[in-house]
């Protein structure tokens, strides 16, 4: 099932930033990483809304739920990606290029211009491959 963020609040999104970078949480654990917490009740409850929602799945250690998401931080990322692309770039991947290459607060190295030349160079190859008529 493909989950997207962009019906959480943005205490949901915080909360879900939380669990990717830490992989699992405890309630405690989220409440500790967020600046200007809520109460430790408020965030329970969240974080049981984020798992009916389907983001998130729990197993219980001890007296604590420990919470990890449902959908791999791969697979979330392509997710995020292509709702950016398609609010602000019109799906338009030269777009959001172009966008990533020109802005002032990145700052690529040789090294990570040879890999996008790379990764370029073997999408162009990619779509020269024959296709499996079977596929």
């Amino acid at each position: 099932m493909n989950r997207t963020f962009k019906n959480l609040s943005a205490r949901e999104r915080q909360i879900m930033d939380i669990v990717y970078a830490r992989g699992s949480v405890s309630a405690f654990d989220v409440q500790d990483a967020m600046p200007d917490p809520p109460g430790y009740s408020t965030v329970r409850t969240l974080l049981r809304i984020l798992e009916t929602k389907g983001h998130l799945r729990h197993t219980k250690q001890g007296m604590s739920y420990i919470y990890s998401p449902v959908q791999p931080a791969s697979q979330a990322a392509h997710s995020a990606l292509a709702q950016v692309m398609h609010t602000f770039f019109a799906g338009n991947i030269e777009r959001v290029v172009a966008t990533l290459l020109s802005s002032k607060d990145i700052q690529l190295t040789p090294e990570d211009l040879d890999r996008i030349s790379t990764l370029v160079e073997q999408a162009r190859q990619a779509e020269k491959a024959p296709k499996d008529p079977e596929e």
